[in-house]
């Protein structure tokens, strides 16, 4: 049985936020280090990352001991990589963010579940006494476990087993980071989570999560954040229970007119997620209902785009059909191949490798809001998708709205082809 399929699916769509890093395998150490520096000053202090003890670790943990060999050239870029058995290592963004938001100190003892490469326990080694973290899929924290023992990470303890159990022998703990999705708290964790301490977990439907952030007052769990994610899903028992199952036949987007938004926060859409330089307007203009998507980019090649994973299986689904409203101003391409204004959507097989990519667009210029559609082909052995939108590195504004999707069967408009690339 399988718990935690490791860590995050890919924040990415646009990809390789950090533009002009090298990093590589056979790369000199001061040019590794430069890269490192790169992300943190680009990404993890863009990202609003304050903690100063966070951000020196982002600094100084070596990223690419974490990833394979054939993703060592993008180990410092804002993406999450394939690391074997079909998991992958959380982008930097994510684990930097994780990581402050359990309030780290020097004294405590920290359960993660999901080690996955190793790389978010080694972030947490240099900031708490004692990181204790599990790993369901064997080869995975057997692997782990031999890098963080090399790396002379000598305060993390790992353990092969189902997380959904925690590990009650060691607890309780002060602080939890969980870095696969449950439907919901699985007790064990609730009850080896010590009191006044600080949880970090992704929960709810298999493609529409929130991440809380959880603090233990009087023994029950008070919310004190969240935000919009998607994470793999914590398998094992926590599968076993789960009560909501997606339908990879009947793919579609959940508020895709982004009238609906998260509680005290209205200009943060529910079920979209990585979201960079994107609010939500409410407006009269508002071609459906009274809210709309906003994304605006200055700066040539920084992303404004948000993200949305949905199930499909290219067995039976032929083609999505995506129709959207749309209006821009002044949209200009960036500097680079693929910087501009579309909807991207990327394709992952049952290994959650790259099966392909569709776009509609590229939208340039100035124009008022219009209908949009198009039949993007789905690939035969794509089993998932991730539907991202907005400003991949282009400048100017884009406003969308109704965006839906439908599969069908059939051959029409295939879209735009690219190549697949690695990393979600």
């Amino acid at each position: 049985m399988k718990t935690c399929r490791g860590t995050l699916i890919a924040c990415l769509g646009w990809g390789m936020v950090l533009l002009g890093a090298t990093a590589g395998w056979g790369q000199s150490r001061t040019a590794l280090e430069k890269d490192r520096n790169r992300l943190v000053d680009q990404v993890i202090l863009g990202d609003a990352i304050t903690d100063p003890r966070v951000i020196e670790v982002m600094r100084t943990v070596p990223r690419h001991e974490f990833v394979p060999a054939a993703q060592r050239k993008s180990a410092y870029f804002d993406m999450s990589l394939p690391i074997g058995e079909g998991q992958t290592i959380s982008a930097p963004s994510i684990v930097a963010f994780m990581t402050e938001q359990i309030q780290p100190q020097p004294g405590d003892r920290v359960l993660e579940i999901g080690t996955g490469s190793g790389y978010q326990a080694a972030v947490l080694s240099g900031l708490v006494r004692e990181v204790y973290t599990i790993e369901i899929v064997a080869p995975l924290g057997h692997r782990a476990e031999k890098v963080l023992k090399q790396l002379h990470y000598d305060n993390v303890h790992v353990k092969v087993g189902d997380g959904f159990q925690g590990w009650p022998e060691h607890a309780p703990f002060d602080k939890i980071i969980v870095t696969c999705s449950p439907e919901s708290i699985p007790p064990a964790l609730r009850e080896q989570l010590k009191e006044g301490g600080r949880m970090v977990i992704p929960t709810g439907e298999r493609y529409q999560q929130n991440l809380m952030i959880l603090k233990k007052v009087e023994g029950k769990l008070v919310t004190e954040g969240m935000r919009p994610t998607l994470f793999v899903p914590m398998t094992g028992l926590a599968e076993q229970r789960r009560k909501v199952q997606p339908d990879p036949t009947r793919p579609t987007l959940v508020n895709g007119d982004f009238e609906e938004t998260l509680e005290g926060q209205d200009d943060t859409p529910a079920g979209w997620y990585f979201l960079r330089q994107m609010t939500v307007v409410t407006a009269a203009d508002a071609p459906s209902g009274q809210r709309y998507a906003a994304f605006k980019n200055a700066d040539p090649s920084r992303p404004a785009v948000a993200l949305q994973g949905m199930a499909v299986d290219g067995r039976q689904v032929k083609q999505l059909k995506i129709s959207l409203h749309v209006r821009a101003e002044d949209i200009r391409p960036g500097p680079n191949r693929g910087e501009t204004a579309m909807l991207l959507v990327v394709y992952y097989d049952e290994n959650r490798a790259d099966a392909g990519q569709r776009t509609m667009g590229p939208w340039r210029g100035t124009f008022g809001w219009q209908v949009q559609s198009a039949q993007l082909d789905v690939p035969a052995r794509a089993r998932e998708a991730i539907v991202r939108v907005g400003l991949f590195g282009a400048t100017g504004r884009l406003w969308l709205d109704n965006i839906q999707v439908e599969g069908v069967k059939g051959k029409g408009y295939e879209g735009k082809r690219t190549e697949p690339r690695q990393g979600r």
